[in-house]
């Protein structure tokens, strides 16, 4: 990608050889890349007895032969690991659930369950509230996870029910002296009798009998949200939901961007036109420099780049990282480059003083620059909260005579900054290369891959790319 140190600088068209990095510049050295497993190596207890033996029977079923099965035991076998999925998703979501009710995520300095299963066990977000909110499911309706508890229950049919009979709604029944063991019979009914795929109408037909009138009016802006997920490659999706007045004041401004574009031979679908016009809309803030500060920074889209990359017009296959940590091409930074502050970075003494001493208490925008190209976001183990999030924290606290330096500063979200500062504690591990945290207790937060009954890392199936920008030693360096 263009980052070796070794290779021979590279010449481009005009002649021109771009600077050689000094040491300690940002890909100048670069440090040998540990897998996930080997840098996890400190890993959580194995699980419980219990739940051992269900892995290990799971891992002996996994390596049956299946070539020489009959389609009867094709069909038998997929049915009896579909009930196994069954149990195992309901076990997941009592837990979780009780878990969460007894606030068990604050060990791990977390603030609930759905974040924790985000930071631990890396489910994604719509999975974890998926898991929670089928758990609440159970909590309220015994005689249904009696049923699931015999695998007789779908994760896909507890969502369902989650989606429709609400805990308001159901709340709402139970104010109103309804009986509610009733229809939990009707729904498990429903889900265990000859007509399954009635569940939908089954459940809003008891949330119509219990509130014929549906929800009472409300501010129409409380059900606004917008919601935008980030993929690998760094592109986007967007969803979300405007009430009427809001989504008029919001077509009115992108439809006026995208008729002014509009030129003979657009071929153009209203849906990319309107998708170009929110991403003009964009440049126009960012550019017009009004938009509110963002920790003491205007916001802007950063990319981070080689020297040799951003001058050699070749275009050679090379990457840049973006401020979101996603993953770019190089052309994405050279082209943002052409109207651009360009900052160069270099992580030691021969550039920019990394270093300010006493003399300041906050954390310049150089120091905080570096910090977020070393943290990629906070640091607080489990949490993925990007750098735009985040305070920039003094290990040492300035009023404890701590210096304003790269080397005593680390980035963490405003909760975990809280929790840092009530007895939560970070130390660098320079022989990973990573922060790690500690309860009060002293006891250490552990992530990793997933484990065996013995409590030993699986095999490393996946090694993870190296980082773009591999800092050779944290902190200290240079």
């Amino acid at each position: 990608m263009g980052l070796d140190s070794g290779t021979p600088p590279r010449t481009t068209p005009s002649g021109w050889v771009p600077e050689a990095l000094p040491p300690g510049a940002l890909g100048a050295d670069r440090a040998p890349a540990s897998s996930s497993v080997a840098a996890a190596r400190r890993l959580p207890e194995p699980p419980p007895d219990d739940v051992a033996a269900v892995i290990d029977a799971l891992l002996t079923a996994v390596d049956a032969e299946l070539s020489s099965a009959t389609s009867a035991q094709l069909l038998d076998r997929a049915r009896g690991l579909a009930r196994a999925q069954n149990l195992i998703t309901t076990e997941l979501a009592r837990v979780v659930a009780h878990a969460e009710t007894h606030e068990a995520a604050s060990a791990d300095g977390l603030t609930g369950m759905r974040p924790w299963l985000r930071g631990h066990v890396g489910a994604t977000g719509p999975e974890a509230a998926a898991v929670l909110a089928a758990g609440r499911v159970l909590e309220r309706m015994p005689v249904l996870a009696a049923a699931a508890a015999e695998g007789a229950v779908s994760h896909g049919q507890l969502g369902v029910i989650g989606r429709i009979l609400t805990a308001d709604v159901w709340a709402t029944g139970e104010a109103a002296g309804m009986d509610m063991t009733a229809a939990d019979q009707a729904v498990t009914d429903t889900i265990t009798g000859d007509h399954p795929r009635t569940l939908t109408q089954v459940c809003q037909r008891i949330a119509d009998l219990i509130d014929p009138d549906g929800p009472a009016p409300a501010d129409p802006t409380a059900g606004r949200f917008l919601r935008i997920t980030r993929r690998a490659d760094g592109s986007r999706t967007i969803r979300g939901s405007l009430d009427a007045a809001g989504g008029e004041k919001a077509e009115a401004a992108l439809e006026s961007i995208a008729a002014s574009s509009r030129c003979d031979g657009d071929l153009r679908t209203s849906e990319q036109r309107s998708a170009d016009a929110l991403v003009q809309l964009a440049d126009l803030q960012l550019a017009a420099g009004n938009l509110p500060v963002l920790r003491k920074v205007k916001p802007q889209l950063t990319a981070l780049i080689q020297l040799e990359d951003l001058a050699d017009p070749t275009g050679v296959a090379a990457a840049a990282t973006l401020g979101s940590g996603a993953t770019a091409s190089s052309l994405v930074a050279r082209q943002a480059a052409c109207d651009a502050d360009i900052a160069r970075i270099v992580l030691g003494p021969d550039s920019l003083p990394l270093d300010v001493g006493r003399a300041q208490r906050l954390v310049p925008a150089h120091i905080r620059r570096a910090a977020e190209v070393r943290d990629g976001g906070c640091v607080f183990t489990g949490c993925h909260a990007p750098a735009w999030w985040c305070d920039a924290h003094h290990l040492v606290h300035w009023i404890d005579g701590g210096d304003t330096s790269l080397d005593n500063t680390a980035l963490l979200c405003e909760r975990h900054h809280t929790q840092v500062h009530h007895g939560f504690a970070l130390s660098w591990d320079p022989g990973t290369g990573r922060w790690r945290t500690h309860r009060p207790d002293g006891t250490e937060i552990l992530t990793g891959p997933l484990t065996d009954t013995r409590g030993d890392p699986l095999p490393d199936l996946h090694t993870a790319d190296p980082p773009l920008f591999p800092p050779p030693s944290w902190p200290g360096a240079g």
